[in-house]
């Protein structure tokens, strides 16, 4: 760690001018090629859509870095993609790559050698090559049957050399891309959360209620005539701090909650006169079987309850959620 002593004195307003200059300039980079899209990313979505293979991105240094962020995202919006580094395709890589495939090809200037020099292979090939590049006259554009302008007036770096508006241009393309592809392909948040599904929104969007629901003798229920002992004992077996009165197909005619039974309680009710069905809350909320489990959250949410009885088909109480399951399945 750097002691204070070696903490060169900085000059604030500098510093904020500076960073702000960025995201001013970086915008205003991306609002001038929103733009200038047109006929090209129009033919360059249709292309891709006709392959039978997969995107290969490719790109050299800061752009190899972005080629890997749109392949990663062409990847996971329902168009398969790889990236391969086009100094490794120099030497074997390039392989991988078959003319049912189509290259992206990024390249500021156009002119970075490693990718220039594979040029010649992907034509003799019959490799379709969709260039994102803001030199429009180079030899990346001359060889590319359909060119992306990426261009930009000038970097965010106040020496106008660090690749900063040029590498953000580059990204905001690849996205571009990728809300039109997933769009055109019918991509749903389903599809999303299917090459997703470690992460949160995958576990919202996949998970059910049948994957969380407590069944079978772990659902508390009880008919409309029992007693108010009878009631007390299922809820304190099955610890779910409510229970559903059925009638005698199964189906749910009400719910008791713990809830319930501390305003019984306070409102003076003489609890052991009175049956499940008078103590009941009736038209209780239920969910059904093969619903997503984010709704039932949602449901909980809605009316501030904890539980949610779970029906089938056939309006048959077949199970119930409770807060603490889903937190457990990490829903929420």
């Amino acid at each position: 760690m750097l002691s204070s002593s070696a903490v060169p004195n900085v000059d604030a307003e500098r510093i904020l001018r500076l960073g702000r200059d960025a995201c001013v300039t970086e915008a205003a980079a991306l609002q001038d090629m929103a733009g200038r899209l047109g006929d090209a990313f129009v033919r360059a979505v249709s292309r891709i859509l006709a392959i039978r293979g997969r995107v290969v991105v490719m790109g050299m240094g800061k752009s190899g870095h972005v080629g890997r962020k749109i392949a990663a995202t062409l990847a996971s919006t329902g168009t398969p993609a790889f990236f391969v580094h086009p100094a490794e395709a120099s030497h074997g890589d390039l392989g991988m790559v078959t003319r049912e495939d189509l290259v992206l090809a990024l390249s500021n200037s156009g002119e970075s050698s490693e990718i220039t020099s594979l040029l010649p292979v992907l034509r003799r090939e019959g490799v379709p090559l969709v260039a994102l590049t803001g030199g429009l006259q180079s030899t990346l554009a001359r060889h590319a049957d359909l060119v992306l302008d990426c261009g930009v007036r000038r970097e965010a770096c106040p020496l106008n050399l660090a690749p900063t508006a040029s590498t953000t241009a580059q990204i905001a393309m690849g996205d571009a891309l990728a809300v039109a592809l997933l769009d055109a392909r019918g991509f749903r948040a389903e599809d999303f959360a299917r090459s997703h599904p470690g992460g949160a929104l995958g576990r919202r969007l996949l998970t059910l209620v049948r994957d969380v629901m407590r069944r079978d003798e772990e659902v508390p229920r009880v008919p409309a005539d029992a007693r108010f002992s009878a009631l007390m004992r299922e809820m304190s077996a099955k610890a779910v701090g409510a229970a559903a009165v059925v009638d005698a197909e199964g189906r749910p005619l009400g719910i008791f909650t713990d809830g319930d039974l501390r305003r019984r309680i306070e409102a003076g009710s003489d609890l052991l006169a009175l049956t499940a069905g008078e103590l009941m809350h009736a038209r209780p909320r239920t969910i059904a079987l093969d619903a997503l489990a984010a709704d039932a959250a949602q449901l909980m949410e809605q009316h501030h309850i904890t539980s949610v009885l779970v029906t089938d088909g056939e309006g048959k109480l077949v199970g119930i959620v409770h807060i603490g399951d889903l937190l457990r399945a990490k829903v929420i």
